[in-house]
């Protein structure tokens, strides 16, 4: 595949994969831009549903980074690290998924205690969590979308079997889906419901994020295994 790789292509897929996570993060790198304020962008990233599509595509701009690794480091160094650097980085995610869901589920615990509370807990509800921004998230998801979409077009211009690699799809299709769920779960409900249904979504990201985690952990242990055993047959 190296050989007839378009690099161009993989270089612009992995710089808009970076964007798409810098703008999921609410980082003021991207967010602030000239007409920002005007797209609802100059803001901080609004909710947690919208942050939390950055631990699954933190993920794939992972697996891209570990494509990418043998053209930098050679395919001997990149063999021997893949497993072990795999390891961490999903049990980061892994552990960083789990206590985001913990947080998401007592904050839609605490929402939904307050909405049901007629009528001083409805009206606290209404004052902290009613007035979501779904001008502000409709405008970040749909950046966000549209740089998913030209990084998956992109990765497969710089080579068409990237698509035989069912991992990868099926993690490009992963994120594509939980940001349409996020989108969906904005426009369902009026918008003082908005929080709940972010929270939710929120969870159900979390969640994908760490079955994703736990799948790359699980995959990663005969390659350190191996690693190591290795590392002990030169020493």
């Amino acid at each position: 595949m190296i050989d007839n790789l378009r690099l161009p292509f993989l270089v612009v897929a992995a710089v808009l994969l970076v964007l798409c996570f810098m703008a999921e993060l609410g980082s003021a790198l991207w967010l602030q831009v000239p007409g920002g304020d005007q797209l609802g962008l100059g803001a901080a990233t609004p909710g947690l549903g919208i942050p939390y599509l950055a631990l699954v595509d933190g993920l794939l701009l992972f697996t891209v980074a570990l494509i990418v690794s043998p053209l930098l480091i050679g395919n001997r160094v990149h063999g021997r690290i893949q497993g072990a650097i795999t390891f961490i980085v999903a049990l980061l995610v892994l552990l960083g998924a789990i206590l985001s869901i913990i947080a998401a589920i007592t904050l839609l615990v605490l929402m939904v205690s307050l909405l049901l509370a007629v009528p001083i807990g409805t009206i606290a509800y209404k004052v902290a969590f009613a007035d979501f921004p779904t001008g502000t998230a409709a405008a970040t998801l749909s950046t966000v979308m549209l740089l998913k979409l030209a990084f998956a077009i992109c990765l497969v211009l710089a080579h068409q079997r990237f698509l035989e690699n069912k991992g990868l799809v099926l993690l490009i299709l992963t994120s594509l889906g939980v940001t349409l769920l996020l989108g969906f779960l904005h426009s369902l409900p009026p918008r003082f419901l908005a929080s709940i249904t972010d929270d939710i979504s929120a969870i159900v990201t979390g969640i994908v994020a760490a079955i994703w985690a736990l799948v790359y952990l699980i995959g990663s242990i005969p390659a350190t295994i191996k690693a190591l055993r290795f590392d002990k047959t030169v020493g």
